[in-house]
């Protein structure tokens, strides 16, 4: 027998509460599936009402001082968020050890503090634009329905549309035929051969955008040159196609003194072809401009606005209903109390306070919710300052959640879920708040300096190299540390892949 003993391991667990689980997820939502998770919980819990009705939801408050939509419980000149003592563990609920019906009275004045949900982030000369709700068919469907006006039998169709199915993000066919007719027999009992989808796809590839329906990244330029020369008999297209066609992986590797050599033409002829080429779409179904595609609007949560030199902020509450208690329920679990004579009347009243206690919970999280998502913008905004006012990258501070998450008294968790899922409109753009966090590394004169501001200056010196010849890692390396930012090689490299930049061969141009 083996050698069993017990053991005692003393361990600590955190766990967090229903009430702070509620309040982790709904730190993650966007405004838009906020406003429908709200929309479902006042349909669930009868306790749970929204007092405005729509035709207050319009934005009439305001509009002098956007400061004045957070609410006045947050003091914005707290610049150092010493008094935003709020962490994860302080979620406000009510003590179940005793009942006391003043628990369930609403607490009108003291819930006036909320974020204003009507607020207003526009000026009184702003036109009041709303995005239209428009029906978008999807781009498969647009693909279909350019293959109804080809004259196909009812099998085509079918093959066709199983096609179009197939494709992937970028409009290539990746499956093979052997597999379609394989998936066409056992799905749809469609007995047909690989001769009959070649044919059928050779259809679909006359649909547009021009490359749809490729197998891959050559065929797919080719279709598209093809297509060309069909629709511009007057211009040439014999060398960009024997480039594809012949000479592909030198095309791929840049390898451009091969081609000369291989096709016999000049650099002038071959620099011309090679600009076609790249006048082409290499992702048909990805960057489509049929106007099927459909199209993704983001929705800031924050709005910054420099009025008079300094910064202002808000946030934005417009899908956030001004939510109370039901006072009806309320009522109700005053008459359920004082009756002791039966008890289903007992069991009424433990039902109506669950509900009342869920609706004052859901409140609560709602507002700390945006509590939180305020002094964690505002303190990114503050540490980042010099940025806001000028839209000049390279003014952008070393910052990682850490620097907020102790600023503002939360948990790093928390601060994630925040910079990872929200959105800042700025004087220069949209961005998504984890755009404002990046390392940081010492430059030769001991200040700390951004990552972001280095990869900044790589572009740049990647913008104005000489195409003929472009700069190596290594050179890089060197223009970077005459610049005062000593970094090594390897770290070059690395910024540059993050950039999306290719290697120097790759840049080389004639």
């Amino acid at each position: 027998m083996s050698d069993q003993r017990l053991t005692q391991v003393q361990r600590q667990e955190l766990k967090l509460s229903p009430q702070q689980i509620q309040l982790m997820k709904l730190l993650q939502l966007p405004l838009i599936e906020l406003e429908q998770r709200i929309k479902e919980e006042i349909e669930s819990n009868p306790a749970l009402e929204d007092t405005v009705n729509s035709d207050d939801n319009e934005h009439t408050s305001d509009s002098e001082n956007p400061e004045e939509n957070v609410g006045d419980s947050y003091d914005d000149n707290d610049d150092n968020g010493e008094n935003d003592d709020y962490n994860d563990d302080e979620i406000s609920i009510n003590k179940e050890d005793e009942f006391d019906f003043n628990d369930y009275l609403p607490e009108e004045d003291e819930y006036d503090y909320a974020y204003k949900s009507q607020t207003n982030n526009h000026s009184t000369d702003d036109e009041d634009y709303q995005a239209p709700i428009v029906h978008e068919e999807s781009f498969q469907d647009y693909l279909i329905h350019q293959l109804g006006y080809h004259d196909l039998t009812e099998e085509e169709e079918i093959i066709g549309e199983f096609i179009i199915g197939n494709l992937d993000d970028n409009g290539y066919l990746c499956r093979p035929i052997a597999n379609i007719v394989d998936d066409l027999l056992f799905t749809m009992n469609m007995e047909v051969t690989e001769e009959d989808v070649r044919k059928v796809l050779k259809i679909v590839q006359q649909l547009d955008p021009p490359g749809i329906g490729a197998t891959d990244l050559q065929e797919c330029l080719l279709i598209q040159l093809q297509r060309l020369q069909e629709e511009n008999p007057y211009n040439d297209y014999k060398l960009c196609m024997t480039v594809i066609k012949d000479c592909f992986e030198e095309f791929i590797k840049k390898h451009y003194d091969k081609i000369a050599k291989k096709t016999g033409a000049s650099n002038r002829q071959l620099k011309a072809a090679l600009d076609e080429i790249l006048k082409l779409n290499p992702k048909p179904g990805d960057s489509s401009t049929s106007g099927a595609k459909n199209s993704h609007y983001i929705t800031p949560d924050f709005f910054i606005y420099i009025k008079d030199g300094n910064l202002e902020l808000s946030l934005d509450g417009r899908n956030n209903p001004d939510l109370k208690v039901n006072k009806q329920y309320v009522k109700m679990l005053e008459d359920f109390s004082k009756s002791k004579e039966s008890r289903s009347m007992q069991e009424a009243a433990t039902f109506v306070r669950q509900k009342i206690d869920s609706a004052k919970w859901f409140i609560d999280a709602i507002r700390q919710r945006q509590h939180t998502l305020y002094v964690t913008m505002k303190a990114i905004m503050d540490k980042q300052q010099e940025y806001f006012l000028t839209g000049d990258e390279t003014k952008l501070k070393p910052m990682i959640l850490k620097d907020i998450a102790e600023k503002v008294g939360l948990d790093i968790s928390t601060i994630s879920r925040v910079a990872n899922s929200k959105y800042v409109q700025t004087p220069y753009g949209t961005f998504l708040l984890k755009f404002f966090f990046s390392e940081g590394i010492t430059n030769e004169e001991g200040e700390e300096v951004s990552t972001r501001e280095i990869k900044k200056i790589l572009q740049d010196c990647v913008a104005d190299e000489s195409k003929a010849k472009p700069l190596t890692d290594e050179e890089l390396m060197n223009v970077l540390k005459e610049k005062g930012y000593p970094i090594a090689r390897r770290t070059v490299a690395k910024y540059r892949e993050q950039l999306g930049i290719p290697v120097a061969r790759l840049r080389k141009e004639l």
